[in-house]
């Protein structure tokens, strides 16, 4: 998430540079882990956060500065998944399905 929060920064900084964007217009970064959102979320430091690497509170103070907005999405309809793990059939065919790639067999398409 930290990753992707600098990134989204820089392209935001571009995207305003080329006035394309507005600065107070917020980013949404969708994630399927609820812990890591809630540690992003939650402005209080607890004790048993204190291991916790300092690039990891670079994403709490953007989200506290309303740069960025964390967006749950359900392990299941994580379309990322399809890249990084292995699935079924019938979930490999839904996230295939979600990223517009179709089976050729089922167009008919000659080789």
């Amino acid at each position: 998430m930290t990753t992707t929060t600098k990134e989204i920064l820089w392209l935001r900084r571009l995207l305003e540079e080329f006035q394309v964007i507005k600065a107070e217009d917020i980013s949404c970064i969708y994630c399927d882990n609820q812990a890591a959102q809630q540690l992003a979320n939650n402005p209080i430091f607890h004790a048993r956060t204190k291991h916790i690497e300092i690039s990891h509170h670079f994403v709490r103070e953007k989200v506290q500065a309303k740069e960025i907005k964390l967006i749950h999405v359900s392990s299941s309809d994580c379309v990322a998944d399809i890249l990084t793990k292995p699935l079924a059939k019938d979930p490999f065919v839904k996230l295939r399905l979600a990223l517009g790639v179709v089976d050729r067999c089922i167009l008919d398409l000659p080789s």
